[in-house]
């Protein structure tokens, strides 16, 4: 009785499983159950200079770069219809945050993702993408928006623009030693 009471436990355990996955693909084959795209970003760093990449609207996204040295930071768009960079954008942070070059700053950058409204009545709207870069030395955080226009974008037109600057924040107290 043992043995039996075991294969029928198996066999209502395996159609058990077989139904809920004919369940499942029936919900997802009808569009009953939502579809939710999945985005991910990257960011990396090495000596001097940071990358990372951020969404600007649903079907693009932009690669950012900061050279520490310089405190440049440019994003370029790649076009999906030609497969090149058509749009450029660049903003040095340096007065932005208030650093000097020959200090040694450090930076850590990522990226964010905001539904940011248009202002200033003006054509361009802020991307998706929220670019936060800390600088440790002076510690201020900025946060960074890229004025998108996917129509000029979908069109192929190349274009360029200065990244907007949205706020600086202090996130801590900065203690300055005295040097012996």
């Amino acid at each position: 009785m043992g043995s039996n009471w075991n294969r029928r436990r198996g066999v209502s355990f395996a159609g058990g499983a077989a139904l809920g996955f004919v369940a499942a693909a029936l919900l997802l084959g009808a569009g009953l159950w939502p579809h939710t795209p999945l985005h991910a970003t990257a960011t990396d760093r090495h000596e001097n200079f940071a990358i990372a990449t951020g969404p600007l609207d649903e079907n693009v996204e932009a690669v950012f770069f900061l050279d520490f040295v310089s405190g440049d930071l440019k994003a370029a768009v790649l076009s999906p219809q030609f497969g090149r960079f058509n749009a450029m954008f660049t903003r040095n942070i340096l007065n932005d945050l208030g650093v000097d070059p020959t200090q040694n700053p450090r930076y850590l950058m990522v990226t964010g993702v905001a539904n940011l409204r248009r202002s200033g009545g003006g054509q361009f709207r802020p991307g998706a993408s929220v670019v936060y870069i800390a600088e440790l030395t002076s510690g201020k955080i900025a946060a960074y928006a890229v004025p998108w226009r996917p129509d000029i974008h979908n069109a192929g037109a190349p274009f360029q623009g200065e990244i907007g600057l949205l706020d600086v924040a202090q996130f801590r107290e900065v203690v300055v030693r005295d040097q012996e």
